[in-house]
């Protein structure tokens, strides 16, 4: 199969669904009151929190704005392989998983890409599935 969506854009996707999926949302130092008092809870916490990836708006933002600017084919081609890796379609239902995936309108396509857990994981499953890879992509030589 060639892709209709360049190999580089798909990647960039998985690059930013990977960052998406990393960030975790601030604690809310109100959210668990019973807990006030407990300063050793409180100090692990927050030596744990630099760990956190806190929510970026601008990295779901910009893969919106990626699959918004992808054509109504290309769109559903990337939905379409997002399936194939998750298992919801085989390699040799492709064609299948193509048409399904045409028939959603762009917006509805976008919301399911953005809402899909594990959305670059199933990305990269469903290019490898097809022979194809990040690895590489986006290096200068």
């Amino acid at each position: 199969m060639d892709l209709l969506t360049p190999l580089e854009t798909l990647c960039r996707l998985i690059l930013r669904a990977k960052e998406m999926e990393a960030q975790v949302p601030a604690a809310d130092p109100d959210e668990d009151p019973d807990n006030v008092d407990d300063f050793d809870d409180d100090a692990e916490d927050q030596a744990l929190s630099v760990l956190e990836d806190e929510l970026n708006s601008g990295v779901e933002e910009e893969m919106r704005a990626t699959l918004d600017d992808l054509a109504d084919d290309q769109l559903a081609e990337t939905l379409a392989l997002a399936w194939v890796g998750r298992g919801t379609y085989d390699v040799s239902e492709w064609e299948d998983a193509f048409a399904e995936a045409s028939d959603n309108d762009p917006e509805s396509a976008i919301d399911e890409l953005m809402d899909m857990p594990l959305l670059a994981s199933h990305l990269e499953a469903g290019l490898s599935a097809f022979d194809y890879s990040c690895e590489g992509v986006g290096q200068n030589d």
